[in-house]
């Protein structure tokens, strides 16, 4: 079975080379659908023949969707413009859809956080449905955590991508505030509430949750960082609720 792998990018010039490395050569098709980069990352896509397109962002549900339509072949592999494919997750999938028994295949993912792998806790090998076909299914329209919904039989695969989501305290910040701000959104979509109890208790209900439960302490000083910022992002994300809806009642 011929793969398409599929990426989203927007100024990627740190990491998109590293991707574009672990996937040539295997992949049969590369596509990538950007959002206005005004960095390298277009010149280095065009570099490892990528088929590339542009397309504003609004949202990574329907952005992903759109490039998912824009690929030949029908399985396709989504592939985050930060992550890297390891020798095995490739071999594994070659072996997996010689006979394919199911439409997708969930894909682990490990966090690489301040220069070192998470090892425990949910961010080592995280599956996420990445390998699908797309006669199948596609991505949904959710501005953040978006995901595929698929129409059919869904197994794990072993091996993992590694994920080079940030490169220091600073980016993780200055993503947190886009990806609070879209996730505020969706919760006002939604109808969610944003109590005064609610955002008290955000920051260290979260933070127990990720810190203790989720068994970032034994990821040491990272694992102690990244419960920290997830608990900051999940407070951030009500804090921004409540002000779309304090601005909402005003309007009304």
């Amino acid at each position: 079975m011929k793969v398409s792998v599929v990426i989203i990018t927007l100024n990627n010039v740190r990491t998109i080379r590293q991707v574009l490395e672990s996937i040539k050569g295997w992949a049969d098709e590369i596509v990538v659908v950007d959002s206005g980069s005004t960095d390298e990352t277009l010149s280095i896509a065009n570099e490892f023949g990528c088929k590339t397109q542009y397309r504003k962002f609004d949202g990574f549900g329907t952005q992903k969707r759109f490039a998912v339509d824009q690929a030949q072949n029908d399985w396709i592999f989504i592939v985050d413009s930060d992550e890297v494919v390891s020798e095995k997750l490739k071999k594994e999938i070659d072996v997996s859809l010689q006979n394919p028994e199911y439409q997708g295949y969930m894909v682990p993912n490990t966090l690489v956080f301040l220069g070192g792998i998470m090892r425990y806790g949910r961010e080592y090998k995280m599956p996420h449905l990445r390998l699908f076909n797309k006669k199948y299914g596609n991505y949904n329209d959710r501005e953040v955590h978006e995901d595929v919904v698929l129409n059919g039989k869904i197994a794990t695969l072993k091996n993992h991508v590694l994920h080079y989501s940030y490169v220091d305290l600073a980016e993780v910040f200055q993503k947190m505030n886009n990806y609070s701000s879209r996730g505020a959104n969706e919760l006002y979509k939604k109808g969610k509430k944003a109590s005064l109890l609610k955002v008290v208790t955000k920051f260290p209900v979260a933070f127990f949750t990720e810190y203790i439960i989720r068994l970032n302490f034994l990821n040491g000083y990272r694992g102690f960082v990244w419960a920290f910022t997830q608990s900051v992002y999940a407070t951030m994300k009500y804090l921004k609720l409540r002000e779309i809806k304090e601005n909402a009642s005003m309007i009304e």
